[in-house]
């Protein structure tokens, strides 16, 4: 949820907020997987479609580069040797596929900038990489029959500011 690292989480629920989605054949969740990974394996098996939405490593990736790309043709650059939660979601991803329950999986993934502190501010080349993000995401959304409305403008950084404050406010 730190820094860079806590794109997924924020960029779906500024999806959430900012747009509403209709389709007269599906229904559509944002789930917060947090760090979750293989505790979601019960979740994810009742879904046709996901999109994850997550940091990922890639070879010759530079901070705020996107890649979205179906799971079966994962491009050869991405690794998922960044952080112990990246390497836990393919490890989730793969033991779906063991027990043959894997959803149809569409990845958006995002080089993070690795901050050590401890803080939720996004680095410069994250907000920027969201517009990338976001066209991406709405696009998928479109082509699976959803019609979506634009209905507010908060930026991932004001999510991810709003967690902080509910953070502090659940200390007193």
């Amino acid at each position: 949820m730190f820094s860079d690292e806590g794109i997924g989480v924020h960029f779906a629920k500024m999806l959430q907020r900012n747009y509403t989605f209709k389709s007269s054949e599906h229904s559509i969740e944002f789930i917060d997987g947090g760090t979750l990974a293989n505790l979601l394996m019960y979740i994810m098996v009742e879904f046709d479609k996901i999109l994850l939405i997550d940091c990922i490593d890639a070879d010759d990736g530079k901070i705020g580069d996107v890649y979205f790309f179906d799971y079966e043709v994962m491009p050869k650059a991405i690794n998922w040797s960044g952080s112990a939660h990246e390497i836990e979601m393919l490890q989730t991803l793969q033991m779906l596929d063991l027990s043959d329950d894997r959803p149809q999986t569409h990845i958006l993934g995002v080089v993070p900038k690795r901050i050590e502190p401890m803080s939720l501010k996004l680095s410069d080349e994250m907000q920027k990489a969201v517009a990338v993000m976001e066209k991406q995401a709405l696009k998928f959304i479109a082509d699976l029959g959803f019609s979506y409305e634009k209905i507010a403008d908060f930026s991932v950084q004001d999510i991810a500011d709003e967690f902080e404050k509910m953070k502090h406010d659940d200390r007193i």
